[in-house]
Formats: C-alpha cells, sequence, structure tokens
C-alpha cells in the first residue's frame, strides 16, 4: 500500500507537466473510436443500433423462456434480501443485499441523471414508457446471467471466489464441444471488461464527478489532478480489501444514494400530485404517438429502449461478477434476487428522474442537456438542489469506481493469473486511471472504453442463449423445492 501511495503522490507532477499530452493520445484513440462506434452502434433496422437490438431480444427471449419470471420471482426476491433463506454456513463472502448493492452501484449513476433527461429530450415524454418496458425485461436477462454467475464460480482455499462470464462461457461451449471457441470468447469477455473498468466505470465517473464540483466551486477549475489524488486514496482505501470491505461500503451507499435522490423526487412529484395522473397520460400517449419532430414512433421507442439498456446493463455481465461472491449453495436464488437491480435502476429511479423532468416541464422550450436539465428540473422546485446533485453524482461515482474496479479485477486475474502481484498491479493501475481522468480530457479514450462496456453484450448473451434451457431446468426444480419447503427459511 505505501509503494501504491508513492506512485499516486509523484503522479500529480507528472501530469502537471505532460497535460498536453492528452491531445496526442486522443488523436490516436479518435480512428479507433470511429469504427468501433460503426460496428457497436451499426443500425441495421429502422435507426436502432445493433447493440441495442441484441440486448432488447435477448431481454424478450429470456423473458418468455424463463416465463416471466421477472413478474413471478418478484415476492421472493424481497424474500432473499432480507435474509429470509440466508444460510449461515453457505459458501461465499457476501450476503445477498451486499451483493445486490454491489452490483447495483455499479449501475445507478449517470445513466440515471443525465441519460434518462437525454432520453426525454430526443423522444419526449414517451420515451420514459418505453424505458420502463425495457427496465422489466431486462430483469430476465439479469436472472439468467447472475444464476449462471453463481453455479460456475471458482473458490480458491482461501475462500476467495472469482466468477462471472469469463467462467460460464467457457462451459458453455465446452456443451457444445467447442472448448476452444469456449477459451476465445471468455476471453474476448475479459479483455473487454478490463478494457470498459478502466473507461466507463473509471475514468468517466471521476471526469463528471469533477466537472460537477468544479462548476459550484470555482476555486476548484485547473485543479482535477488533485480532486483525482484525493479520490483515488479514498477508492484505494476500500478496494485494497477486496470484496468483503467493497461490499460493506456499497451497502450503507447505495441505501444512501437512493434515498437521498429518491426522496427529492418524491417530494417534487408529491408537491404536484395534482398533475401526475395528467403526466402518465401524456407519457402514455406520447409511447405511440408518430411526432415527427420526436423521430415519430420508432424514434420514442429506441430513445427509450437505448437509455434503458445503458442504465441497468442488464445483459451485459458486469453483474454477474460482484453476485458471484455471494454466500449460497443455490445459484437460482441469486438469479432471483438480481432481477430486482433493473426494477430499482430503471423502473424506479430512472422513472422518477422522468417524472421531475416533466412535472417541471422542463422537456420542452430549454436549451439544456444531460445532467444540466436534471439539474434545472429539480432547481425549479428546490433551490439549493443543484448543491445535493454535487453529493449525489459524487457519491455515484466513487460508488461506480469501487464496483467497477472489482469487475476489473476479476477480469484481469482470469487473464494473468490469481496472485499478489496481478492484483496490486490491477488496483495500481485502476487508481491511476482514477487521477488521469479527473486531470485530462480523454475523450476518445473514454468513448473507446466506454464502447467496451456495451460490446461485452456480445459474447455474453451469445453464452446465456446456449445455456438458457439449463438455467430453466434449475429454476423448476428450485421454485419446487421452495414450494415444498425443502429449502428452509432461516428467519
Amino acid at each position: 500500500m505505501k509503494k501504491i501511495l508513492a506512485i499516486l503522490l509523484f503522479l500529480p507532477q507528472l501530469l502537471k507537466a505532460e497535460n498536453t499530452a492528452s491531445e496526442t493520445i486522443n488523436s490516436l484513440f479518435e480512428p479507433i473510436v470511429e469504427v468501433l462506434g460503426k460496428v457497436i452502434f451499426w443500425e441495421p433496422f429502422a435507426g436502432i443500433p445493433i447493440v441495442v437490438i441484441w440486448l432488447v431480444v435477448g431481454a424478450v427471449f429470456f423473458t418468455i423462456r424463463m416465463k416471466f419470471i421477472n413478474i413471478r420471482g418478484f415476492k421472493h426476491a424481497i424474500q432473499l434480501v432480507r435474509g429470509d433463506y440466508d444460510n449461515p454456513n453457505d459458501k461465499g463472502e457476501v450476503s445477498h443485499f451486499q451483493a445486490l448493492t454491489t452490483a447495483l452501484s455499479a449501475t445507478v449513476g449517470l445513466g440515471n441523471i443525465a441519460g434518462v433527461a437525454v432520453a426525454v429530450a430526443i423522444g419526449g415524454p414517451g420515451a420514459t414508457f418505453w424505458m420502463i418496458v425495457a427496465g422489466l425485461l431486462g430483469m430476465s436477462s439479469k436472472f439468467v446471467e447472475c444464476t449462471l454467475g453463481v453455479k460456475y464460480r471458482k473458490i480458491n482455499e482461501n475462500g476467495e471466489v472469482s466468477g462471472g462470464p469469463m467462467y460460464y462461457l467457457n462451459t458453455a461451449f465446452e456443451q457444445k464441444n467447442m472448448p476452444f471457441v469456449g477459451k476465445i470468447v471468455a476471453g474476448l469477455f475479459a479483455i473487454l471488461c478490463v478494457g470498459g473498468s478502466f473507461g466507463g466505470g473509471n475514468m468517466f465517473q471521476a471526469n463528471q464527478a469533477f466537472s460537477q464540483l468544479e462548476g459550484q466551486f470555482s476555486m476548484l477549475q485547473g485543479n482535477g489532478v488533485y480532486f483525482g489524488l484525493i479520490l483515488a486514496i479514498l477508492v484505494g482505501a476500500v478496494i485494497i480489501g477486496g470484496i468483503k470491505s467493497i461490499a460493506n461500503i456499497t451497502e450503507k451507499i447505495v441505501p444512501f444514494m437512493a434515498v437521498l435522490y429518491v426522496g427529492a423526487s418524491l417530494f417534487i412529484i408529491v408537491m404536484n400530485y395534482d398533475q401526475i395522473f395528467e403526466v402518465f397520460g401524456i407519457i402514455f400517449d406520447s409511447a405511440f404517438s408518430a411526432d415527427a419532430a420526436k423521430g415519430g414512433f420508432v424514434g420514442v421507442l429506441i430513445q427509450g429502449f437505448k437509455r434503458a439498456a445503458f442504465s441497468n446493463e442488464a445483459g451485459v455481465g458486469s453483474a454477474a461478477i460482484a453476485h458471484s461472491a455471494v454466500k449460497t449453495n443455490e445459484p437460482v436464488s441469486e438469479g432471483i434476487v438480481a432481477l430486482l437491480e433493473p426494477f430499482i435502476d430503471t423502473v424506479v429511479i430512472c422513472t422518477m428522474t422522468a417524472l421531475v423532468i416533466i412535472i417541471t416541464g422542463r422537456h420542452t422550450g430549454y436549451d439544456l442537456e444531460g445532467a444540466q436539465l436534471t439539474s434545472s428540473a429539480f432547481e425549479s422546485v428546490i433551490s439549493w438542489f443543484p448543491m445535493l446533485l454535487v453529493v449525489a453524482i459524487f457519491l455515484f461515482a466513487f460508488s461506480t469506481m469501487i464496483s467497477w474496479s472489482y469487475y476489473g479485477l476479476k477480469a484481469w486475474t482470469y487473464l494473468f493469473g490469481q496472485s499478489k502481484w496481478t492484483e496490486y498491479s490491477y488496483k495500481l493501475l485502476f487508481l491511476i486511471f482514477i487521477i488521469v481522468g479527473s486531470s485530462v480530457s480523454l475523450g476518445a479514450v473514454i468513448d473507446f472504453s466506454d464502447m467496451m462496456i456495451l460490446a461485452m453484450a456480445f459474447p455474453n448473451i451469445l453464452g446465456l442463449y446456449l445455456m438458457s434451457g439449463e438455467v430453466k431446468a434449475d429454476l423448476q426444480d428450485y421454485l419446487a423445492r421452495v414450494k415444498s419447503g425443502a429449502i428452509k427459511k432461516f428467519k
């Protein structure tokens, strides 16, 4: 830890001297981003990006194949999170609740604040309806990937858990007598996950957090490198302790974030209770309208599906890594817990944001974008909300980073082996990227890394398709044992 701290303390001086190098780095990544963007955001049908089609079609398939587990598993998911079925003798490192909050901390963030504003501004109020639909369908994708994450996890002699798509992708292709293909696909996922952890899960979060603080406190302008250093030390203090340390922090931060943000949203909605039915009417009507100004019906649908997919990461496979560490001998139980994530992230928090924007009338006639639009909507009712938003965005960024550090670490050790050297080398790189992200403008690099997160969906969902029959059989068996009492409550 002392060596890591020494390197971090030296880095600000280096970045101050070499800040102009960001332009060179950007220029190198721009052509790569352009090519990758053409693949991931290729629009083969009605202007819908291929990655959105891949995610949504997968979600619909899993919802039907699992007989609407997103609905019929909801009550049992609540029971599991409460700890009703927690067996203290089960193998693993964290509780159902801790696994849920760790995974939620990686998804609940700027997508809920800025992404929703973009969807409503471009697609109109109707985008909210399709965002909710996509969130409900995404619950089934989360169920399948997190069930498999637990089922095929590896536990070493020290009780440390490694799991996620890297492991079940191998198995999926081995079962089809294609072990070599399995290794390639699993390796590809791991590479994408590492890249995504450095960019979208790290630099982007640090960059946006500092931008918000800089906007409120002028004395911070130009001092991103020092903000990054402080943030890196705070993140380092958490991630050095591993998943148990991360889970202990996220189980406190995530509920606090949710209460803070949802509480402010509910306050505005209650203050304007007389508009609620009218607003929902506008949302429903707009969802099926052909308003040319908003891209017509298809344009509204695309915006809703796109923002939901980008926000809750259902089908991306990242959450399966966090859920793999849960204390349970029943993989299906954790899959059922995981289906709550898209519901909380998209159906609840994203919808709250959209309702506030529409109720305050900020969705039309305002030349604002992203987080600024959301901030303006809240500020129109709560004058001091911009300061609260700064706190919320900082907490969102912090929690996202510590969760993605775990995702990236597990992918890194899958590629390079489990050892103290590989573990600390990754954590050092992760902390360095926090400082870099806070202090320089690496737009192309961040765009590249963000795309890598979305690209994780291609190998992951392919594996989910191959193993969906197995998950369906496991689900039927599990629910039968719950009904018969073979799986007992402990509370």
